[in-house]
């Protein structure tokens, strides 16, 4: 066979990736768009190898390692998917720009310590018209 095959394969499986990779909007869906590129990789790696007629088989050696690293890639890629979903419950890319969390999230209220106001004012006593019903000495 000749090195053209799997090589115009794996230009057409990268290139495929990379559409994948840029055109969708699902994080799933450009993780496995990442893998199809890694898997073009190792056909080219195995197949120059085959050609070149390696006799350490350097490619073969190399796509292995690839092959763990995608493993690797794709579990931590599955994990950050699963925690961003719990937090922000989608995993449109669209909506994950931004790195802040949206006021309406269900997360712990983060203001400041004492109940003060965002903008830095205490709290005080309502006004409700008229004079303040308080003694002397601030006790009611």
């Amino acid at each position: 066979m000749h090195v053209v095959y799997p090589a115009v394969l794996a230009a057409l499986l990268f290139s495929i990736g990379v559409y994948g990779v840029l055109a969708r909007r699902n994080t799933i869906l450009v993780l496995m768009s990442v893998e199809l590129m890694l898997n073009a990789v190792n056909i080219n790696l195995v197949a120059f190898d085959m050609w070149l007629r390696d006799a350490l088989h350097g490619g073969q050696v190399l796509t292995l390692f690839v092959i763990v690293i995608a493993a690797a890639e794709l579990g931590l890629g599955l994990a950050i998917v699963l925690a961003v979903f719990r937090n922000r419950r989608t995993i449109e890319i669209d909506h994950l720009r931004d790195l802040t969390e949206t006021p309406g999230d269900d997360g712990p209220d983060t203001g400041p310590p004492g109940g003060a106001d965002p903008d830095g004012a205490t709290p005080g006593p309502a006004v409700t018209g008229g004079t303040s019903a308080t003694a002397p000495g601030g006790v009611r």
